[in-house]
Parts: C-alpha cells; sequence; structure tokens
C-alpha cells in the first residue's frame, strides 16, 4: 500500500488553448497594467491619502497577478513591490516599503513550514494515518472517517494545509484506492472508492484548517488584521470558537459526501489488515518520530497557554524548530530547500506590507465604509449574514485562500464592524470562512489543485460537490458556530 507523494505545490496545467506561452503572458499583462491604470487615475476620496488610490491600483495589480499567474508567485510579489518603491507610493527610508518582512505573523508561518518537514520527513504523519485505517477503515466511510483524524491531529502544527493534504493524507488515500482496485483510468473504477476519498480530503482539510489558527498559513494574516482593527485573536480563543463546530462538520460532511457523491464501493475489510502489515513493516517508533511527536505535543501547549503567559506564538514556533535543529531531525540544508517557506516569506512579507499602507492611507477604512454602507439599515446579524455569503462565494474569483485574505479580509471585518457586528464574532467567522471556501473548485486551494490533478474527480462534479458541501458547511458553522460562541459569552 506505497505509492510516492505528490509535489506540495501543484504544476501549472498544460496549455490547451492552442495560444502560445508568450500569446498568453501578454494578454495576462494587459488586463493587469489596465487594471492598475484604472484605479491610478480615481482622484482619492474624502479621508484618503492622495498616494492612496495609487497603492490600491498596484495591490489589485499583484492580486491580479497571483491570480493569473504570468510568472510565479514570489516573482509576482516582488514586482509589485518594486513598482511600489520606484513609483514613491511606498517609501523605502519611511519603513513603508519593507515593513511586512517584519511582521510576526509571516514569520510564524514560515517557521511552521519547518515544523511541518518533520512530519514528513520522519514519516511520523504517515504512520498517524496507517493507525487509524486500523481502527476505523473497514468500510469507505471509515477511511474517509480516519483520514480526517489524522488531517485534525496534525493540523495545529501544520500551517501549509496543501503539504498536509498533499503530502501525507492523499498518498495514502491513492494507495487504499489503488489496492481497492480504483484508479483515474476509467469513470466507473475512480468512482470506486478513490473519487469518493479524494473529494472528502479535500473539504475536510478545509474544516481543519479553520479549526487553529496555525493550521493554514493565511489564519495568522487575518489575525494580524484583526488586530489592527482593535480586536485581539489568541491561538486559544481562535482554537475554543472552532472546536464545536469544526467537529460538527468533520463528523457531518464525509457521511453527505457519502449521500451526494457515493462511492460503489461500501465495505473495505481488507483495509485495516494491509495498514498492520505496513504498520509491521515500519518497525517501533523511531527516536526522530518520538522527537517529532514531543515536539508537536509541547508547541501545542505553548499556543494554548502562551497568551496568558505572555509567550509570542512566534516565538514558539521558534523554539520548536530549535529543539528540530539541534536533535538532528532537521538540519539547514533541508530548511534551505523548502521553497515553499521562502517563497512565502517573499509573498507574505510584500503582501502585508502592503495591505497595512493601504490601511494607513485611509484606503480600508473608505472601502469598508461603502461595503457597510450598502447593507445600511438592516439589523446586524442580517447585515453581517449577507456580507459573510458574499465574502464566502467571491472565492470563486480567487485561486488562493491567502490571496482573498490578503485582498479582502480587512475591507469585509471594516464593513461588518460598521454595521454593528461584534468584533470578536466578526473578525472570528470571517477567519473560519477564509478556510472553509478552499473547496469550491478544483482551482480554490492548494489542496484542490493537487487533488484535482490526480484525476480522480471532474471538474462538472466539483462544481456540483463543491456546492453542495458549501452550504452543508456554511450553515454548520454559522448556526452551530455562532451559538457556540454565543455559549462562550463572546457576543
Amino acid at each position: 500500500m506505497t505509492t510516492s507523494a505528490p509535489s506540495s505545490t501543484p504544476e501549472a496545467p498544460a496549455d490547451t488553448t492552442g495560444h502560445s506561452p508568450n500569446r498568453s503572458m501578454i494578454i495576462k499583462v494587459a488586463i493587469i497594467l489596465a487594471s492598475v491604470l484604472a484605479i491610478w487615475f480615481i482622484p482619492p476620496p474624502d479621508g484618503v491619502d492622495p498616494r492612496g488610490m495609487h497603492m490600491a491600483a498596484i495591490f489589485v495589480g499583484t492580486i491580479l497577478g497571483l491570480v493569473l499567474q504570468p510568472l510565479p508567485t514570489a516573482a509576482v510579489s516582488l514586482i509589485g513591490l518594486a513598482v511600489a518603491m520606484i513609483t514613491g507610493t511606498m517609501d523605502v527610508g519611511e519603513d513603508e516599503a519593507l515593513t511586512g518582512f517584519a511582521s510576526s505573523a509571516v514569520w510564524l508561518i514560515v517557521a511552521a513550514f519547518f515544523i511541518a518537514d518533520g512530519f514528513l520527513i520522519t514519516g511520523l504523519g504517515r504512520r498517524i494515518a496507517l493507525w487509524f485505517v486500523t481502527k476505523l477503515g473497514k468500510s469507505s466511510l471509515g477511511l474517509a472517517y480516519g483520514m480526517a483524524a489524522t488531517d485534525l491531529l496534525m493540523a495545529p502544527a501544520t500551517p501549509s494545509n496543501t503539504a498536509r493534504a498533499g503530502g501525507v493524507v492523499f498518498p495514502i488515500v491513492q494507495s487504499l484506492a489503488v489496492v481497492q482496485g480504483s484508479t483515474p483510468e476509467t469513470d466507473e473504477s475512480r468512482r470506486r472508492l478513490g473519487a469518493f476519498l479524494s473529494m472528502s480530503t479535500v473539504q475536510v482539510n478545509t474544516i481543519t484548517s479553520a479549526m487553529f489558527l496555525t493550521a493554514m498559513a493565511g489564519n495568522p494574516l487575518a489575525q494580524q488584521f484583526a488586530g489592527e482593527a482593535g480586536v485581539e485573536i489568541t491561538w486559544t480563543n481562535w482554537a475554543l470558537a472552532a472546536i464545536v463546530p469544526g467537529l460538527v462538520s468533520l463528523v457531518v460532511v464525509p457521511w453527505v459526501l457519502s449521500k451526494v457523491y457515493p462511492p460503489t464501493l461500501k465495505k473495505t475489510p481488507d483495509a485495516p489488515g494491509q495498514a498492520r502489515e505496513e504498520l509491521k513493516q515500519l518497525g517501533k517508533l523511531t527516536r526522530p518520530e518520538a522527537i517529532m511527536a514531543a515536539t508537536f505535543v509541547l508547541l501545542l501547549l505553548m499556543w494554548s497557554v502562551g497568551g496568558s503567559l505572555g509567550i509570542n506564538a512566534t516565538a514558539t514556533a521558534f523554539v520548536g524548530i530549535g529543539i528540530l535543529l539541534v536533535t538532528g531531525v532537521l538540519n539547514w540544508k533541508i530548511m534551505a530547500a523548502n521553497g515553499g517557506a521562502w517563497s512565502t516569506l517573499i509573498f507574505f512579507g510584500v503582501l502585508v506590507g502592503m495591505a497595512g499602507h493601504l490601511n494607513t492611507l485611509g484606503v480600508i477604512t473608505w472601502i469598508g465604509d461603502s461595503v457597510s454602507g450598502a447593507v445600511g439599515g438592516l439589523p446586524w446579524v442580517f447585515a453581517f449574514a449577507i456580507l459573510a455569503v458574499v465574502y464566502f462565494y467571491v472565492h470563486y474569483f480567487f485561486a488562493s485562500n491567502t490571496a482573498q485574505i490578503v485582498a479582502m479580509y480587512a475591507v469585509f471585518l471594516a464593513a461588518a464592524i460598521g454595521v454593528g457586528t461584534p468584533p470578536m464574532i466578526a473578525a472570528l467567522f470571517l477567519g473560519f470562512i477564509g478556510n472553509l471556501f478552499g473547496g469550491l473548485m478544483h482551482y480554490s486551494s492548494g489542496p484542490a489543485g493537487v487533488i484535482f490533478g490526480s484525476g480522480y474527480v471532474k471538474t462538472p462534479e466539483w462544481f456540483r460537490v463543491g456546492l453542495i458541501i458549501s452550504v452543508v458547511t456554511f450553515v454548520i458553522w454559522a448556526v452551530v458556530g455562532m451559538g457556540w460562541m454565543a455559549v462562550l459569552g463572546m457576543w
């Protein structure tokens, strides 16, 4: 039951349009430039700094570049930063242009990428997944729950949801599917088991990502933007608010999937035995695995109580890295080769700096006031419901959770607070949504891209099933989640 793990970064799809790559790039660049120029020459509204619309133009152009991808993500970000600096929109000397690289939220994400390497390098993640298969794997639904439990256990210390789903969970799913005679070759074969488990992997990953501040790279950015709006989110209050709707979703979503997108193979009596055999081949827990497990538990404890002890979450993450380096679980060669972490540093550092500068120049406040004005006059519950639904489904136009969080979280948070929504409710619920929309389409998140590339799920199926599950998860988090937050006294 072995297979090679897919890359944590999906390769770009082949060009099937018949256009040359140069022509495609020219079209993308033209769209970006046209958008930038259209915003650049808008006169600044009252209350917005004269540089504000220029910053908005460059920011929108950078986000479009991340969506259209004429160049890799980090390259697009650096070009946007260069334009902001050379035009004087962001002043280097005044600590405007490079301020995002000093963000503790950005470094928390980078640090946690290296911690996630520990699960992959030591094989601890795979061992955990196989153990759950031995306990829950006698049916297709049981296998889905086993993979969900694996994802949930790893989520608090794995902010790369792509690495978690694509590097640990999905290779096990592929192995289980192939052993049961389910491959992407024919519709009959893929629907036997692989399609169901693949879709379950993606949808479950959106839920586990929403449950912990450190479970998806964009969450610490939402925390930072909330802090700039005067709302203090901690690791503990995020996890506490998310635990009940999260667990309910993890029970309900695989079951709903088994009804709306059922596998033709219902029983898998051989799977637990196959998993036990592979665990026997792995042998006893190795020293690196034991160190990784102990470090993981320590990180959870420090993140849980760190707020009350004055220990910063980023400092905790670096303590974890230090332990893994000293014990030899990680080394600098491994860390230096983690292109995803360093690309994330560039990408997030630039965008966080731009978003913060937009706020300083008054652009975020102006847009937030405009959006809240559109739903003004309604009771805050109804106004916030409209804002939340729009924020969720506008993700059809984004190819990244993080890109939307950077582009829109602060705006919608300001609008929600403006219509009277309790600030903590608005900040947390929008933070949760920033993860839950990751399964809408095959391009909606990194894990979706990896799993779509396997061929198990077809585009029309994804559109239908992704929409159904999005409604289910939104309702659970809105009804159960808001009710639970009321019990906690958050509103």
